[in-house]
């Protein structure tokens, strides 16, 4: 067969004259926090001790994905391994599922949904790289005027990389912090968003996938200098001081 689609574990796998098609793109995968559609699981399949997702895509078009292609679930970055008519196959790690809320995935949860960023998409966002820092849950939900308010609380390890008018990726969502307390901070999300994203349907007590800025962790490691190869090495109070940003 030259071209076409093939029926391949239920699922329509795309083939060209070399084969299946394969993923082609450089190994830096990048998102933008901005949510091209809602999906929804279809299928959770224990596979070998780690899971096997299967995700209708919704308004999302995989005209342009090939198989190996990243696509951003929850904010996680997952590997298309089978495409289908309007649905891929992921598989998650033990890793993945041990970081984020994909472990608790079941038939019918609604996901955020992105493709990968190109030389030609438009950065509406920020530079999301779909490597989930921690899960966070909800604790406030708020109307306010038109739009919500959301406060977050964070893990404790990464109150550091959260600041105020900074940026932050919730569920895959490119978010500006509106303020901080210690590891819990607010977002306002407004009519568009809520609409667009899951958070239409969050409430007070569900658990959300946290990426902190990446320029934020790279800060971090270009201040430890020499002492990045230090095993426990981080950002204390001497290195600070050291670099000038606090005083003597």
């Amino acid at each position: 067969m030259h071209g076409g689609w093939v029926l391949n574990c239920g699922f329509a796998v795309r083939l060209t004259g070399e084969g299946i098609v394969r993923n082609a793109h450089p190994t830096t995968i990048m998102f933008t926090g901005i949510i091209q559609a809602i999906g929804r699981v279809a299928a959770v399949e224990p596979k070998g001790g780690d899971v096997r997702l299967s995700i209708e895509t919704g308004k999302l078009s995989l005209s342009d994905v090939a198989l190996g292609d990243s696509i951003a679930v929850n904010g996680v970055c997952l590997t298309a391994v089978e495409l289908g008519f309007g649905c891929f196959m992921a598989d998650l790690s033990r890793e993945t599922l041990s970081r984020t809320t994909l472990q608790e995935s079941r038939v019918g949860t609604p996901v955020n949904l992105e493709l990968a960023l190109t030389p030609t998409t438009r950065l509406g966002g920020h530079i999301v790289s779909g490597h989930v820092d921690g899960v966070g849950v909800v604790l406030v939900r708020q109307e306010d005027a038109r739009s919500v308010r959301f406060q977050i609380r964070g893990p404790d390890a990464l109150a550091k990389y959260i600041a105020e008018k900074g940026s932050i990726c919730v569920d895959g969502i490119s978010l500006t912090v509106n303020r901080v307390s210690g590891a819990a901070f607010d977002v306002n999300i407004v009519p568009h968003t809520l609409a667009e994203t899951t958070l239409g349907t969050t409430r007070i007590g569900d658990k959300v996938n946290l990426e902190v800025d990446i320029l934020a962790r790279y800060l971090e490691r270009l201040m430890q200098g020499e002492g990045a190869a230090v095993s426990g090495s981080g950002v204390s109070e001497d290195l600070l001081r050291q670099s000038g940003f606090i005083g003597e």
